[in-house]
């Protein structure tokens, strides 16, 4: 290892930085991994976020926009066509902007707790 501390796992996630040296960029396009990092050249092809980000929001999203929604319909009388229109495009939304960022942090969680299959060459 080349003596650079590892970087916060909250600044990681939404700075989209590499969680070794904080200053290379994670992803070459929206949701795809670079393959090293152009700074510290840190192997970021063994990073596997898998499904994992994806169920995560899955689950916080369910567990606090239906409740939301649900207390919006026994509040305000509109219809259905309209809860289906504003309730898609809210998670859909929150869902988009938030799934970049728990990509980072499950690459700086396996960053953390598995260095030694990255620093592996």
């Amino acid at each position: 290892m080349d003596g650079t501390q590892p970087q916060g796992l909250l600044r990681t996630a939404l700075s989209g930085c590499c969680p070794r040296c904080g200053r290379g960029p994670l992803f070459k396009s929206f949701l795809a991994l670079n393959d090293r990092c152009s700074v510290c050249r840190l192997d970021l092809s063994k990073a596997d976020a898998g499904d994992g980000p994806a169920v995560f929001l899955i689950f916080i999203l369910g567990f606090s926009v239906v409740p939301l929604a649900l207390w919006v319909a026994m509040s305000v009388e509109l219809p259905l066509w309209l809860h289906a229109v504003l309730w898609g495009a809210v998670i859909l939304g929150i869902t988009i902007g938030l799934l970049r960022p728990s990509k980072a942090l499950t690459v700086a969680l396996q960053y953390r707790h598995r260095r030694q299959e990255f620093d592996r060459s």
